[in-house]
């Protein structure tokens, strides 16, 4: 532990206690408890010789810009104390995640914090920069070239690691009109399942504490947090987070450019869960391939 503290500058002298985490699936964080009381997070990326993803390279970069945008824009997220290259350390932030609470939850109670939770996400989604992609990877300045070169990386991503995909590049660039619609960058956190939210109940209450694990965010079409709001599901069918959405000014309208564009994201995601599995050294979601061509079966 001695390594990942010297890089991120902490004297161990001023660690009270340190434990490791196993929630993440990349990156390897510590939770670290301070003399002076503070409790805090520390995320080391693998090392540079580990096999990864294109996108995924300065992948906390990217969260470190993700959460100094979405804090200053009144998003709930956990306080950067500094990052550098190949670390972030972090403010923690009080609760559990949401998916660990699992039966726990009542229906109305699921249905209350869907609708915050949507509150939320027109609130990150009001948040706007200059150019569209990933910060770390270069922008581009429209959304077509932006997500077609995401499109075309991962597609090279599978070829070196030997996975198998459905043809994508043809279809997507068959819509690509679709993506000339998104005129404004929009900052996307695109891995908002339940997994990476945060529940506390400091009142007796339970509410979303804070959105985690920003580092696959980029600036591109809000349609595209859809996709993992709704994992291997439909967000036309929850309710709760389109009223919460629309409340706090979220525009959403399902018409068939709407549905295929969100078909769009949702098939980058899948097959992004498909190759990330050979790197990972762990197999994707049994139901991944499947939801990549429900997907794909909407874009015809």
């Amino acid at each position: 532990m001695t390594a990942p503290l010297a890089m991120a500058g902490i004297d161990p002298a001023d660690v009270a206690s340190q434990e490791l985490l196993t929630d993440g699936f990349y990156n390897t964080l510590y939770r670290l408890e301070m003399v002076d009381g503070a409790r805090q997070v520390l995320k080391v990326e693998p090392s540079l010789n580990e096999p990864r993803l294109n996108y995924e390279l300065a992948m906390l970069a990217a969260e470190e810009m993700f959460l100094r945008v979405a804090e200053a824009g009144g998003v709930p997220v956990p306080q950067v104390v500094r990052g550098g290259e190949g670390y972030l350390l972090m403010e923690e932030v009080p609760g559990v995640n949401w998916h660990s609470l699992g039966a726990s939850l009542d229906a109305a109670e699921q249905e209350r914090l869907r609708s915050e939770l949507g509150r939320i996400v027109a609130d990150l989604h009001r948040l706007t920069g200059k150019r569209f992609g990933y910060a770390q990877r270069g922008l581009a300045t429209t959304w077509r070239e932006a997500f077609l070169g995401m499109v075309d990386a991962l597609i090279a991503d599978a070829a070196r690691f030997e996975v198998a995909l459905p043809e994508l590049r043809k279809r997507f660039a068959g819509l690509a009109d679709l993506l000339d619609d998104v005129a404004t960058p929009v900052l996307v956190h695109f891995d908002l399942w339940a997994g990476n939210i945060l529940i506390d109940e400091p009142r007796g209450t339970r509410h979303i504490s804070a959105l985690l694990d920003g580092e696959r965010s980029f600036w591109g079409d809000p349609l595209a947090d859809m996709a993992s709001l709704a994992l291997f599901g439909d967000i036309e069918q929850d309710e709760a987070f389109l009223t919460g959405y629309r409340q706090a000014g979220g525009v959403l309208v399902f018409d068939d450019s709407t549905r295929k564009r969100i078909a769009l994201y949702q098939a980058y995601l899948y097959a992004i869960m498909l190759v990330e599995a050979s790197p990972r050294k762990r197999p994707a979601a049994p139901q991944t391939a499947e939801a990549l061509e429900r997907a794909l079966a909407v874009l015809g």
